[in-house]
C-alpha cells in the first residue's frame, strides 16, 4: 500500500478539499486538526506519510514549531513538506523555507497548482532514491542521509544535505543559482537570492576539508566538481 499524504489543516473545509482531489490523483491521504496529532501522524511507525501539506496557523502547536520538531526526528527529517498558509510575505515564506520545508504555498490557492507542486515535490524525492555518491574522500548516501568526509560523519540540516545532494547529483555540470532555489528550495522562490549564498558558505564549513568539491562559478551559479585525490 502507498504511504499516505498527511494533511495538517484545521479548517475542515480545506482539509476535506485537500483529500478529495489528493485522492482522486490516486494518492491515499490521513488528516489531523492540531499539531499535537499532526505530529503523532507524522510519527506513525506502521503508516509513515510520504509528503506532509502543514497548515502554519494550527490550535496549540504552531505549525512553525511542528515544522521545527519534524526536522529534528529522524523519522521525519527528509520527509517532504509542503506549507500551506495565509502569511503571504516574503519573510514568513523565507522563514518557513529555512526552517525545512520544500514548497510554501499561499492561501487562498489553485488546487491544480498544488497537486502540480505536490507531483513536483514527491518527483524530487524520487531522483535521490537509492543512489550514493563516493570518491576518494567524499562519500553521500542519499538513501540513509548520510555525509562521510576522510573517515568522519559530517552532521548536516535537512537543506544543507538536500543541497548537497542537489549539486552531487549533478556532478561537474554548472547549476544555476535560480536551479538551485527552484529545486531545494522549492517552485518559482522569490525569496531573497543570498539565502542560497549562505547556504552554501554554511556546507562547505561543515564539509570541512572537502569543502572544495563546490566550485563557484562567478555569475552564474555552482558546480560539484567531488573530492578526488591530489596527484
Amino acid at each position: 500500500m502507498a504511504r499516505p499524504v498527511l494533511i495538517i489543516e484545521d479548517d475542515p473545509d480545506i482539509a476535506e478539499s485537500l483529500k478529495y482531489n489528493l485522492e482522486r490523483e490516486g494518492l491515499p491521504t490521513v488528516s489531523a486538526a492540531t499539531g499535537e496529532a499532526g505530529l503523532a501522524a507524522a510519527l506513525n511507525e506502521r503508516e509513515p506519510p510520504a509528503l506532509i501539506i502543514l497548515d502554519l496557523m494550527l490550535p496549540g502547536m504552531s505549525g512553525t514549531e511542528l515544522c521545527r520538531r519534524l526536522r529534528r526526528e529522524p523519522a521525519t527529517r527528509r520527509t517532504p513538506i509542503i506549507m500551506l498558509t495565509a502569511k503571504a510575505s516574503e519573510s514568513d515564506r523565507v522563514t518557513g523555507l529555512d526552517l525545512g520545508a520544500d514548497d510554501y504555498i499561499t492561501k487562498p490557492f489553485s488546487v491544480r497548482e498544488l497537486l502540480a507542486r505536490v507531483r513536483a515535490v514527491m518527483r524530487r524525492m524520487d531522483e535521490t532514491a537509492g543512489k550514493t555518491y563516493e570518491d576518494d574522500h567524499l562519500q553521500i548516501d542519499f538513501d540513509d542521509i548520510r555525509v562521510v568526509c576522510h573517515g568522519q560523519k559530517i552532521k548536516l540540516t535537512n537543506k544543507e544535505f538536500t543541497l548537497l545532494s542537489a549539486l552531487a547529483r549533478s556532478a561537474d555540470r554548472v547549476i544555476t543559482r535560480q536551479q538551485l532555489l527552484d529545486n531545494v528550495w522549492g517552485y518559482s522562490y522569490y525569496g531573497d537570492a543570498r539565502t542560497l549564498d549562505v547556504h552554501i558558505r554554511r556546507l562547505r564549513q561543515k564539509l570541512g576539508e572537502c569543502g572544495d568539491c563546490i566550485e563557484t562559478v562567478v555569475g552564474v551559479g555552482y558546480r560539484f566538481v567531488g573530492c578526488p585525490a591530489k596527484v
